[in-house]
């Protein structure tokens, strides 16, 4: 994060100078100080993000494919006006973390024609637009790579 942090005050100062270079670094020091004493942030979680960036990578560009997908058979429902059946579909997922299961709920959220309704435990309730669009919401690419990724970052301190 704090490089990060850096990056973001060199590309904000639109220049490369010692005296910004030396002032980024007090404050993104004092920064990264003040997350990790107040927002539960640390160095481990850092360097567990950084070990699973491109599987977080891999997850964003499969998001952002399968938002295109549906937004192509979504127009295809709405130039050809074809006959659409709504169904609200339940699933059980096997994901563990309660981080997982909100990435989960909002990539499903994201994907045009589907909304998750509640997320109970493990239980997961889908509105979609038609009853094609529900057959991969149970069992998705979403989940599978979530799984991969999941691996414990609740518990990194």
């Amino acid at each position: 994060m704090f490089i990060l942090l850096f990056i973001c005050w060199i590309l904000f100062n639109q220049r490369i100078t010692v005296e910004i270079v030396l002032f980024g670094l007090v404050i993104c020091t004092a920064l990264f100080a003040f997350m990790c004493r107040f927002m539960d942030y640390s160095l481990r979680k850092d360097l567990f993000i950084m070990k699973r960036l491109p599987g977080i990578t891999l997850y964003v560009f499969g998001l952002i494919w399968e938002i295109i997908k549906a937004n192509i058979t979504l127009t295809g429902f709405i130039l050809f006006k074809k006959k659409h059946s709504p169904v609200i579909i339940e699933f059980t997922t096997k994901l563990k973390s309660r981080t997982a299961r909100a990435f989960l709920a909002n990539s499903i959220t994201l994907t045009p024609g589907t909304i998750t309704v509640s997320v109970e435990g493990d239980r997961f309730r889908v509105h979609c637009f038609d009853k094609s669009l529900a057959t991969d919401v149970g069992d998705s690419v979403f989940e599978r790579r979530l799984l991969k990724l999941e691996g414990g970052f609740e518990n990194v301190k």
